[in-house]
């Protein structure tokens, strides 16, 4: 016997071309789910994908009301759709992975297990990843500059794949800040955190829709909500030119005024120039950069919107 209105567990999928897993990962889920519990919900979100993801979730919805769907208006972005599940999710805990099933669902019984130990949250982290050598570099290398500039300290293989507390959940739905990240904001809220080493699946068809353009604007996006260390770099820019300036001034007047060496002629002026105005460019798109968050977030717009829902209550 399921209780519907309060599950014990809900697992949060953002969907975005994932339409050739959806079956599958659903039929794992179930199975695995039932190993811990009867009382679970699988909460599919479908963000605005351009292939049937949405018919296939009404399918499912349709046959299992422990499958519920939600419906967003538009591509908001996996975080907003992360953010969506969440705010309709009735479980005790809360699992959030990802639809392309690189995030293997039986191993979810891992963070279960892990949480009962007295964890408010356990991430999986990704023993072997399954991705291209290539991949893989580029993402340490990512992680690394991320760190630096976020004042931050991340794993590259640590992804949403997680289990959390209802308590955490409830504290989540608190910050609605547009500059989203699911997992450094769980991090930040400062309750008990643990790792699980998971095993990470090879993608079985297609490509990954999270392209590098993607990853920099979210990283942008990041850095920005959760660090001003770009504006102290462009600060200590700043000053570090100031001081080269006075220098370079103090030498050439020295020189002129005690060894009678006449001053450099236009190309040294004009290359000073061109050096300070890039600076000052930089460091006001920087600044112009946190204005323009800020912008966004005085417009309290809400994070997304449902255009439709199945087998989720008002």
């Amino acid at each position: 016997m399921t209780n519907n209105d309060h599950p014990h567990i809900s697992v949060v999928i953002p969907l975005y071309n994932c339409s050739q897993f959806v079956e599958q990962l659903c039929s794992r889920l179930i199975q695995t789910l039932e190993t811990i519990t009867e009382d679970f919900e699988i909460i599919l979100v479908n963000d605005a994908s351009p292939q049937n993801d949405w018919e296939i979730i009404r399918g499912l919805a349709e046959r299992n009301i422990r499958i519920k769907g939600l419906n967003l208006s538009k591509n908001f972005g996996q975080h907003f759709a992360i953010t969506a599940g969440i705010d309709h999710a009735l479980g005790d805990w809360i699992v959030v992975m990802d639809g392309d099933l690189q995030d293997p669902p039986e191993e979810i019984v891992k963070l279960y297990k892990c949480a009962q130990q007295g964890y408010d949250t356990v991430f999986g982290c990704k023993s072997l990843r399954k991705d291209a050598i290539g991949k893989r570099l580029l993402s340490k290398s990512f992680h690394r500059v991320f760190d630096y500039l976020a004042d931050t300290s991340t794993d590259n293989r640590v992804g949403n794949f997680s289990i959390c507390s209802g308590e955490v959940a409830r504290n989540f739905r608190l910050l609605r800040e547009h500059n989203r990240s699911y997992p450094d904001f769980v991090r930040w809220m400062g309750y008990r955190v643990a790792y699980v080493d998971i095993e990470h699946a090879p993608r079985l068809e297609g490509e990954s829709s999270y392209s590098l353009s993607k990853r920099l604007k979210l990283a942008n996006q990041i850095i920005v909500a959760l660090s001003n260390k770009p504006l102290r770099i462009s600060i200590g820019f700043g000053f570090i030119m100031a001081a080269i300036s006075l220098i370079c001034g103090l030498i050439l007047v020295g020189r002129y005024i005690f060894f009678s060496k006449p001053l450099a002629g236009w190309t040294s002026v004009m290359v000073s120039i061109y050096l300070i105005g890039g600076l000052l460019f930089l460091n006001l798109g920087i600044i112009g950069v946190y204005i323009g968050r800020i912008f966004d977030e005085t417009k309290n717009r809400p994070l997304y919107l449902v255009k439709e829902k199945i087998n989720v209550k008002p």
